[in-house]
C-alpha cells in the first residue's frame, strides 16, 4: 500500500468552445460588414415591436387599411404606419428626408427614378425575392427597369402605360365598329370622323401635333421615336425626323391629316366632353374622364403600331426600402408582403371598391392574365410584354430626370412651328439629353438610358 495518495494531474481546460464562440462572432460581424449593420442589427431585434413608415402617393388611408392589417396580424411584431404624401416636390422631400435620416422605411417611387435614388435605396435582399425570382414573376420592362446586375432596387405594384381611348358613339356614327390597330388605319378614320368648324374643329378625330393641350404628349411622342426604330439616346437621324414631323402633321393646318390645333381644350377634357373620338393616356385617366362625364361611353384599346415592331409604353409606381431604415429586415419583410400575390390581390380589390371602375393594374403576371378582358384594363395587361420605358415619363413632378428631359423634347417640337428644321432641334436636343444623362450617371452608347454600375 503506497504511502500517499497518487499525485492527481492537473486539469487542462478545453480551448475549443471559447474558439468555436470566437469564431461565431467574427462570422457575425463579417456578415454585418457584407449586408449593413443596421440590417443584422434589425434581425436580432425580432423579439421587439416596431413600427415602419410607409410613404405612399395616390391611395388614401382607407384603401391600405386592410392590407396593412393582414400584413400585422401575420407580422404581430411589425406596425406599419401609412403616410400619404403630396406629389408636390415629393422626390426632393424624400430624399432630403431620407437624407437627414428623417425618411421613412418603405416608399414608393417612379420606375425611371433608379438613377436618382440608388443612395437612398436599400437593395432588395434575395431572401426576399431574387433576379430570376422576379423575371418570373413580373413584365420584362420591370426587370429592365428595376434590376442592375444582380441587384433587385425595388418592387412593382402596378403596370401602366399608354391605351388609346376611344369614343363609342363617336364611333359609331362615323361607321366604325371596331378601334384602330395601326397608325394606317388611325389616319383612314380621320376624314370619316373630324368635323371642321372654321380655324377648330366642332369634332377632332385624334388629340395629337402639340404640347400645351395634349396629355401625356412626351409618353407618346417617347413611344412614336420607339415604334419607329429611333433610338432615344440619341435621337437624331431619318427615323427620329420622321417622327417630330409625323406628330406635327395631326396640328399643321396645311395637312391633309389636320384634326388638332393649339385652341382647342385640354385632351382629356376635350375627350370628356365628346369633342374628340380618340385619345392616347394611361388607365388612371379613366376615372378622371368618369367624373367629367359620367354618362361617356368609351373604352380603352392597345395603342396603334407600325407593321413589323411592336412597342408599347411603360410608366409605372415602385416600392422600394430606404438604405437609411432602422428597420430594414421589417422594411423588406412588408415589401415582400405588400408585393406578393396575396398584398397584390387585397389591394386591387380595395381600390376597385373606392374607385368603382377598377384598381391598378396588377404587376405581376400570373394575376394580370385575369383581366385581360377588362374593358378598362385589359388593354395595358396585354401591351405588358411588349413595354418600354424611357425618362420621358409625364407627370412624375420629378423635376429631375424626366421633366428636364420633356423640356428639351418641347422646344424642339415647338421650333417646328416657326419654320425650325428636324435636323437642327433634335441635334439640339440630343446635346441636351447627353449632359442630363451625364449628370445621373446614364450611358447613351445602348438603345435605352442604363444606369453605370
Amino acid at each position: 500500500m503506497p504511502e500517499s495518495p497518487p499525485t492527481v494531474a492537473p486539469h487542462t481546460p478545453n480551448p475549443w468552445p471559447k474558439r468555436i464562440i470566437a469564431f461565431i462572432i467574427i462570422i457575425i460581424l463579417i456578415i454585418g460588414a457584407v449586408f449593413g449593420g443596421r440590417f443584422v442589427f434589425s434581425m436580432l431585434q425580432g423579439s421587439k415591436q416596431v413600427t415602419i413608415i410607409y410613404w405612399g402617393l395616390w391611395e388614401n388611408d382607407a384603401i391600405l387599411k386592410p392590407l396593412i392589417s393582414a400584413f400585422e396580424e401575420a407580422h404581430p411584431k411589425i406596425k406599419v404606419q401609412y403616410i400619404k404624401q403630396s406629389h408636390k416636390q415629393y422626390r426632393e422631400r424624400l430624399q432630403a428626408a431620407i437624407t437627414r435620416g428623417e425618411g421613412p422605411d418603405v416608399f414608393r417611387f417612379h420606375n425611371t427614378w433608379v438613377p436618382m435614388l440608388v443612395q437612398e435605396l436599400q437593395p432588395v435582399p434575395e431572401t426576399v425575392m431574387t433576379p430570376t425570382e422576379f423575371q418570373r414573376s413580373f413584365f420584362p420592362v420591370a426587370a429592365n427597369d428595376l434590376i442592375g446586375g444582380t441587384t433587385i432596387y425595388g418592387i412593382p405594384l402596378e403596370i401602366d402605360g399608354l391605351g388609346l381611348y376611344y369614343n363609342e358613339d363617336l364611333f359609331a356614327r362615323a361607321g366604325i365598329t371596331t378601334p384602330p390597330t395601326t397608325w394606317a388605319e388611325v389616319l383612314a378614320m380621320i376624314p370619316k370622323i373630324a368635323k371642321p368648324d372654321g380655324v377648330t374643329f366642332a369634332v377632332s378625330a385624334i388629340a395629337l401635333g402639340t404640347t400645351n393641350n395634349v396629355e401625356h404628349y412626351s409618353d407618346i411622342l417617347a413611344t412614336m421615336f420607339m415604334q419607329n426604330g429611333a433610338n432615344l439616346t440619341n435621337p437624331t437621324g431619318k427615323e427620329a425626323e420622321e417622327t417630330l414631323l409625323f406628330y406635327r402633321k395631326f396640328s399643321n393646318p396645311n395637312d391633309p391629316l389636320y384634326t388638332w390645333n393649339e385652341t382647342m381644350d385640354n385632351s382629356i377634357y376635350a375627350f370628356a366632353s365628346g369633342k374628340v373620338a380618340m385619345i392616347l393616356a394611361p388607365s388612371w385617366r379613366a376615372f378622371d374622364i368618369a367624373e367629367i362625364n359620367p354618362s361617356l361611353r368609351f373604352k380603352i384599346a392597345p395603342i396603334p403600331q407600325l407593321p413589323g415592331n411592336t412597342v408599347n409604353w411603360a410608366s409605372y409606381w415602385v416600392e422600394g426600402v430606404s438604405s437609411k431604415s432602422k428597420y430594414p429586415a421589417q422594411a423588406m419583410e412588408f415589401l415582400k408582403f405588400l408585393t406578393s400575390r396575396e398584398g397584390a390581390t387585397i389591394l386591387y380589390s380595395e381600390e376597385a371598391k373606392t374607385r368603382k371602375l377598377f384598381g391598378e393594374p396588377y404587376a405581376r403576371m400570373e394575376l394580370a392574365g385575369s383581366l385581360t378582358s377588362d374593358p378598362y384594363v385589359g388593354a395595358f395587361i396585354t401591351q405588358g410584354r411588349d413595354a418600354r420605358s424611357f425618362p420621358l415619363a409625364s407627370r412624375t413632378f420629378d423635376n429631375g430626370l424626366n421633366d428636364k428631359l420633356i423640356k428639351y423634347l418641347e422646344d424642339a417640337l415647338n421650333a417646328l412651328k416657326t419654320g425650325s428644321s428636324p435636323t437642327a432641334e433634335l441635334e439640339t436636343m440630343k446635346l441636351g439629353f447627353q449632359q442630363i444623362f451625364t449628370t445621373y450617371g446614364l450611358t447613351t452608347n445602348t438603345s435605352s438610358a442604363q444606369q453605370q454600375p
